[in-house]
């Protein structure tokens, strides 16, 4: 379960149908890995009904540290989450509604963890304006994003990937497939746009979809770097 957590956001049906398990199996195990702070969950987007659970994989690594200094110091864990990449790694599309602040944060924060060693764009299904708000954001990360543009996903349909990453819940189930992607990754990441408040009043959401994302692309760029590593 942990394995496919890992990899990708998943439902509880997902999970069962991935797994050959019941529901009722799956739900309990879920219920203990909650309890014990290794994954999370987040309410869908797209249907309220529905939750999304994925692993958190900083707190996994500080529980197996600790685990193995608690052993034998030689047990310590050493590597890092965001590998080097020493030659080009494929190329990378997230994809969101609006494609004016998640999927936009991913793609920024991407290319500056691989240099652009990884080719990263980003697009979304009723792509509206570059929020101020993602300028403002990942300008703390060191990043300036000005001038950008929304961008379609039609932009990019025939263009081959080698992983597709949804950050939205609703672009989710409307995703087309592209030409040569091996992996299709969803993360549940919370809106942080509010139409009806200020940009000053949504920051502190868009803090934390940044923190979120940058939590997660260097375990991304990690298992890419992996794919490199297997090819050569």
């Amino acid at each position: 379960m942990l394995l496919e957590l890992a990899e990708s956001d998943c439902r509880v049906r997902e999970l069962t149908a991935r797994l050959g398990e019941p529901q009722s199996l799956v739900s309990y195990h879920l219920g203990l890995l909650r309890a014990g702070g290794l994954i999370t969950s987040r309410r869908s987007s797209a249907d309220g009904r529905d939750t999304y659970y994925w692993a958190d994989l900083s707190r996994c690594r500080e529980l197996l540290r600790s685990a193995g200094a608690a052993l034998h110091p030689a047990l310590m864990p050493e590597s890092r989450p965001g590998v080097s990449l020493s030659r080009a790694a494929g190329r990378v599309i997230f994809l969101c509604t609006g494609n004016s602040a998640r999927s936009q944060i991913a793609e920024a924060l991407m290319q500056q963890a691989t240099r652009n060693r990884v080719r990263a764009v980003s697009a979304g299904s009723h792509p509206t304006r570059l929020h101020p708000n993602a300028v403002r954001v990942l300008r703390g990360y060191g990043i300036d994003i000005e001038g950008r543009r929304a961008k379609h996903l039609r932009e990019f349909i025939d263009q081959p990937f080698d992983c597709v990453v949804t950050v939205c819940d609703r672009v989710r189930e409307v995703c087309p497939e592209f030409p040569g992607a091996t992996r299709r990754i969803h993360w549940s990441i919370a809106d942080p746009v509010d139409g009806d408040a200020s940009d000053e009043a949504t920051y502190p959401a868009f803090e934390v979809t940044a923190a979120e994302l940058a939590a997660r692309i260097p375990f991304l760029v990690s298992s890419l770097a992996e794919d490199v590593a297997e090819a050569t």
